[in-house]
């Protein structure tokens, strides 16, 4: 910021006013895309996603909840293990990667196996941001759009 965007800022904040790129609080801009599962082979399945955060507010993603199953976890993967976590940064102006191979959402105990071409419905619950509603595509079992 300039000297003159600093000072109208200052004032404006000061006298109760909000300029735009003068907040304080600014709020993630949050997006997912690119979202599937898997079919399933078993009672586990995997989901797959990237949330872009076009907002100047990182966030974190903090849990997943979805009809399919009570047991919905966030997991990372590092030196080809994985393990639970409680949460994932989503960057200012950045994006969290849900990939094959890294991290990603894992269903346990599914009450049933969803077929390829059906939806899987979850909702993602961040720290600040609101929760977001997907609808996951279920694709066949292999299916990796990174490798396409």
């Amino acid at each position: 910021m300039n000297r003159r965007t600093t000072l109208a800022c200052v004032l404006a904040l000061t006298t109760g006013l909000t300029l735009a790129g003068c907040s304080s609080d600014r709020k993630p801009e949050l997006k997912v895309v690119g979202a599937f599962m898997p079919q399933p082979v078993s009672d586990m399945a995997a989901a797959f996603l990237v949330v872009e955060n076009s907002g100047g507010t990182a966030d974190r993603l903090t849990s997943v909840t979805s009809p399919l199953s009570d047991d919905v976890t966030i997991h990372e993967t590092k030196n080809q293990t994985m393990r639970e976590v409680t949460s994932f940064e989503v960057p200012a102006g950045g994006e969290l990667d849900l990939e094959r191979g890294g991290n990603h959402i894992m269903f346990m105990k599914l009450k049933q196996k969803p077929k390829q071409g059906e939806k899987v419905s979850m909702e993602l619950h961040f720290e600040k941001a609101d929760p977001i509603k997907v609808d996951l595509p279920v694709k066949e079992t292999t299916h990796n759009p990174k490798k396409q």
